[in-house]
């Protein structure tokens, strides 16, 4: 009989529990998160650390319903490259893969192409969607290629008007050749 009233005083506490997380649930303001990918491995690895960490913490899962956190995979095309066919066959391949990378980790996101400079583009997305978090990718860049080439990470650390988390690639990304390959 003791051993009765110890599991239902447990029983007690866990279902109490529960009800708490339910409660902060439903008063957790909903999140609207933008991941930029471009065709780097570091894109995407930062997609899945996204996927992985963020979305674990914050449950934004198809069951979580229609007024769940919001996830944007956002992608923009090069200024300097005429919008053709091929390019926007190109940026739909990129996202349809981001999709299926969401898809499989059961999160649901929708895509957006932006056209003009990724810096730029990104960071008025940011702005105009009233994007919470912005997620992008290192290629760790030294700092003359910085300089020279400049940083979509670097610029949209210091413009965007949201929180920005840079996610850098694992240490092995520099030891390994095929790093592509471990994260596509």
């Amino acid at each position: 009989m003791e051993k009765d009233t110890i599991a239902g005083s447990g029983s007690a506490v866990l279902q109490a529990k529960e009800e708490e997380v339910t409660m902060i649930r439903k008063n957790k303001k909903k999140m609207k998160v933008m991941v930029a990918i471009d065709e780097s491995a570091e894109s995407f690895y930062a997609l899945k650390w996204a996927l992985d960490n963020l979305y674990v913490i914050t449950d934004i899962t198809p069951e979580a319903g229609s007024g769940s956190n919001v996830l944007t995979i956002v992608h923009a095309q090069q200024p300097f490259i005429p919008a053709g066919a091929a390019e926007e066959q190109s940026s739909a391949a990129l996202l349809s893969r981001a999709l299926q990378v969401c898809k499989e980790n059961m999160v649901n996101a929708q895509t957006l192409i932006l056209d003009g400079d990724a810096r730029d583009v990104i960071c008025q997305a940011v702005e105009q969607m009233h994007i919470d978090l912005l997620v992008v990718g290192s290629r760790g860049l030294g700092k003359v290629k910085r300089a020279f080439l400049g940083s979509v990470s670097d610029y949209c650390a210091h413009h965007a008007v949201c929180p920005i988390l840079i996610v850098k690639p694992p240490k092995e990304h520099h030891k390994h050749k095929n790093f592509k390959d471990r994260v596509a």
